[in-house]
């Protein structure tokens, strides 16, 4: 069996620091550039890109607070947070895909040419600094749901961005109008699959599923194999946030003694094999248990 490392909440600070001063920059730039071009396109997309600045800020409050100390009134903390973030954030993303492919779609019946070399110019400085920010949660994504939103929603505007200039020059080249919606449109489409899986994942932890890279099945097996244990029930896994698994259960032993050194064994294979950060396990004598007692899980 591989060993799996589990994940603590990541720091991710100056990620975060830098990603918002880079977008509020561009904001600044694309609005100024806007009105002095005349460009209600422009204008339009500063507002869009100051979203995707309400979405950083978002996903690094939910980091933020997810690495406060538990309270006797919060005694999780507040590590869900993140999970509410993510959630979020994939909303957010999947409202601002709708409203471009609806863009899209308008312009396919009323085909308008981009605005000039101003608006090219300025969407590529969109790409580079998208990018960049994009590339800073390139890393944490992979392993948290809020990161993976900001990554998203970084990784989505420097595409769209990118369309913006594709477009921008073919038309300039070949006259080609129908080429910005088709490309807004495809763009739309990548996009729109990767945030559907964050919206999923992040439904699923919000409803405390077992996250998708816990084997359930493999803990279940290693429990019941161990010599002493003769059953268990009451088995539950669930996200204490987008980095951090939950475990209890109930499990039989074949004696009455309670061994300290056993539950130490579980919960550190627990926590090397399975990344399961915080395991609860409360031990039960079969002997003096009605042996008519049956695992609630066996037939799932």
């Amino acid at each position: 069996m591989s060993h799996v490392h589990s994940h603590k909440i990541g720091n991710y600070n100056r990620a975060f620091a830098i990603g918002v001063c880079l977008n509020i920059v561009f904001v600044v730039i694309e609005a100024g550039y806007g009105v002095f071009a005349e460009s209600l396109a422009l204008i339009a997309d500063a507002g869009h890109n100051l979203s995707d600045v309400a979405g950083l800020l978002l996903a690094w409050g939910a980091n933020v607070l997810a690495t406060k100390k538990a309270t006797a009134y919060r005694t999780y903390g507040f590590r869900k947070a993140t999970i509410l973030a993510s959630l979020a954030s994939a909303i957010l993303l999947i409202v601002t895909l709708g409203y471009i492919a609806w863009e899209a779609i308008e312009r396919f019946a009323n085909p308008r040419p981009v605005e000039g070399m101003t608006v090219i110019v300025v969407a590529t400085i969109g790409v580079v600094i998208n990018t960049l920010t994009a590339l800073l949660f390139f890393k944490g994504q992979k392993d948290d749901l809020n990161i993976r939103g900001a990554f998203l929603h970084m990784a989505a505007d420097a595409g769209i961005s990118l369309g913006v200039v594709v477009a921008g020059i073919l038309i300039m080249v070949k006259g080609w109008l129908w080429i910005d919606p088709v490309v807004s449109l495809f763009i739309v489409a990548v996009v729109l699959i990767s945030t559907w899986g964050l919206l999923r994942d992040s439904v699923n932890y919000a409803i405390d599923s077992v996250p998708k890279n816990i084997n359930i099945d493999g803990i279940r097996q290693y429990l019941i194999g161990l010599d002493r244990i003769i059953r268990i029930h009451d088995l539950h896994v669930w996200p204490l946030s987008t980095t951090e698994v939950a475990l209890s259960v109930h499990i039989e032993v074949n004696d009455n003694t309670l061994d300290n050194a056993l539950l130490w064994d579980i919960q550190q294979y627990l926590h090397d094999y399975f990344g399961i950060e915080h395991a609860t396990i409360q031990v039960e004598s079969a002997t003096s248990q009605n042996n008519c007692l049956l695992d609630r899980y066996t037939d799932e």
